[in-house]
């Protein structure tokens, strides 16, 4: 049995990527979501007007996990081996996709304006959180001799999805500014690069990883460029998260390791 992961559900893209899997994927694949607090809550705006069937709905495993705690990373993965992975149990479950998406912006426009305390949080948050995310579930991806079923709504190969940036991008940076956000995110660019070698020795092409740029999505992160942005590259939380996943649905063994954008184009390192 394959299972989803997405960190966090709570709002923001997170939170329509998690409701769109509830949507398009079969019944039997579950979809573990997380929030930091108020669980009850969290579920009940995921679940609404969904209109999905109780099969549908009740795969919706939604569990507490502060992706800034690297002990309630642990304590999730430990949930999630004991739930969908313990071999031991004979539980032969392995994470067909994950999108490990925390971030937050900070838009330093020159050096003078950089503070230490929160460009610290910006790399926590943007960076630290997703590697520990990758220490602590990569290794539930598919091994080697696996075979994987093809599954309705998922891509052909397990796929761990992080949340990556154009700003990110080294070649592409022709404005400068946003210092701390920009550097983590070109970090989140090299950590996919390590993750996907990694799995690619531990997976072959069963597994990769692959970082992800959804545009200029209406969530909290962004609402202080809305109006500065044309309206036809302003983009819904619902839009972007469909948009990523077609992106995911459609990789192959060619884009491991690589950056990809909303439209499935390339974003250069």
């Amino acid at each position: 049995m394959a299972w989803t992961l997405v960190t966090p559900s709570s709002r923001g893209i997170g939170f329509a990527v998690t409701r769109h899997l509830l949507r398009t994927i079969p019944p039997g694949i579950p979809v573990v979501a997380t929030a930091r607090s108020d669980l009850p809550g969290t579920k009940e705006r995921l679940l609404s007007s969904l209109d999905l069937s109780e099969s549908q709905s009740s795969r919706l495993d939604l569990q507490e996990c502060d992706v800034l705690s690297e002990s309630s990373i642990s304590n999730l993965a430990a949930y999630c081996k004991d739930r969908y992975n313990d071999r031991s149990q004979n539980k032969a479950a392995h994470l067909r996709l994950a999108f490990m998406i925390p971030g937050m912006l900070m838009p330093e426009r020159a050096p003078d304006k950089i503070e230490y305390d929160s460009a610290l949080d910006t790399l926590k948050l943007n960076l630290l959180a997703p590697m520990m995310l990758v220490k602590h579930f990569s290794g539930f991806a598919p091994r080697k001799s696996s075979k994987l079923e093809e599954v309705d709504g998922l891509p052909r190969s397990a796929v761990l999805a992080l949340m990556s940036a154009r700003v990110g991008s080294i070649n592409d940076n022709r404005l400068g500014g946003w210092y701390s956000y920009r550097s983590s995110k070109a970090g989140v660019n090299q950590l996919t690069r390590s993750t996907d070698i990694h799995l690619k020795m531990q997976s072959g092409p069963n597994a990769m990883c692959v970082g992800l740029h959804p545009g200029t999505v209406q969530t909290d992160l962004s609402k202080e460029f809305w109006n500065n942005t044309p309206k036809e590259k302003l983009f819904s939380p619902d839009f972007a998260a469909e948009k990523l996943v077609e992106v995911v649905k459609g990789l192959d063994e060619d884009s491991r390791g690589r950056c990809w954008d909303w439209a499935g184009k390339e974003i250069p390192p």
